[in-house]
């Protein structure tokens, strides 16, 4: 079972709650995503592993092609080993091979907690390097945002229902060299879009 964002068919009732784990190993990143969590109801920090939460659901700030080979990708790969190719099955089944920075897909990890993987690329190239003004980070947290908020899985039940709580890593801080305060500030803008867009339903 695959769920992409753009598999978006039921927009009605009001917005769940939803859990967002913001998660860092290094201190620089945890300060700038507490500076974000502040004021956003349902939005926390953990200081440490992405995999040391109980969540609903993983984030990974993937490339284009599925490949998890570097980083937090690499952790995932190790913990869920079927789920690389659980990706890149997804990603040529749903986008021909390859998944668009700004898209995200929803795919089992093969275990209990979490039981979800969401793979929304940051880069298109394995080991790419973002610019200094990359959009990167918001494109993927809006890509998250938008499947969780919006998405059916195949049986119809819309994804906010199974999926109640994620853990987002860093998206682009690694490989990407994005800095950690310009990737909180894009997530906190996507997080602003897309729930502020829930509500006004």
């Amino acid at each position: 079972m695959h769920v992409t964002a753009d598999s978006e068919r039921s927009r009605n009732g009001a917005a769940p709650e939803l859990r967002l784990v913001l998660c860092a190993l290094d201190e620089s990143l945890a300060a700038a995503w507490r500076d974000i969590a502040d004021g956003r109801a349902g939005v926390s920090v953990y200081h440490g592993s992405v995999l040391d939460n109980r969540v609903d659901a993983v984030v990974s700030p993937a490339n284009s092609y599925g490949w998890m080979r570097g980083g937090v990708d690499a952790v995932y790969a190790t913990a869920f080993p079927e789920v690389e190719q659980q990706v890149r099955s997804a990603v040529l089944a749903y986008h021909g091979g390859e998944l668009p920075v700004g898209e995200a897909l929803l795919v089992p990890t093969g275990s209990r907690v979490p039981a979800w993987l969401i793979s929304a690329p940051t880069v298109r190239e394995p080991g790419e390097r973002l610019p200094a003004d990359t959009v990167s980070p918001y494109l993927a947290a809006r890509a998250v945002l938008r499947l969780w908020s919006g998405a059916v899985l195949d049986n119809g039940i819309p994804v906010r229902r199974v999926v109640r709580s994620i853990a987002l890593p860093g998206l682009g801080t690694g490989v990407g060299g994005a800095t950690p305060e310009l990737c909180a500030k894009q997530v906190a803008a996507a997080w602003d879009e897309v729930f502020t867009r829930v509500h006004s339903r």
